[in-house]
């Protein structure tokens, strides 16, 4: 990965060597559904796959890191899918007259937690060196 060039951006803020190297590899190889990207991706080490694809603030501050990188359309997108599941689960628990278990309430919140974290690297490059502003979240990635 040493060859790949620091990937320009529409904001003129600098950008950290991390968001560099994540954006020179989107750059070259595409996004997550580009078979491109899949193969280069799946020949880094594991350390540079954590690099690229997960993102460890996101993961534990999602909503307000979404608002302070300027993601808000994919932020308001995410918390709605929040709210849709969690006004769901509401409705099953008041018309059945049950409670969910803890462990399904934790397993809920680490997958919303996931969603941020998996999604921030590539929706910022998107948002930040192609100008996206799509209100999508998972935009361009593998899962839709």
């Amino acid at each position: 990965m040493a060859d790949l060039e620091p990937a320009r951006s529409t904001d003129d803020s600098p950008l950290s060597e991390k968001w560099q190297e994540r954006f020179a590899f989107f750059e070259q190889y595409g996004g997550p559904q580009s078979p491109a990207y899949q193969a280069a991706f799946k020949a880094l080490p594991a350390k540079k796959r954590r690099l690229i694809s997960m993102n460890f603030i996101a993961f534990f501050f999602g909503i307000v890191y979404f608002f302070v990188l300027g993601m808000w359309r994919k932020n308001l997108g995410l918390i709605a899918i929040n709210l849709a599941i969690g006004f769901g689960l509401g409705l099953i628990e008041i018309a059945f007259d049950f409670t969910f278990p803890r462990g399904i309430e934790y397993g809920i919140n680490g997958a919303m937690a996931a969603m941020y974290g998996l999604s921030a690297n590539y929706g910022y490059y998107l948002t930040r060196v192609k100008g996206s502003k799509s209100w999508n979240p998972f935009e361009g990635m593998r899962w839709f």
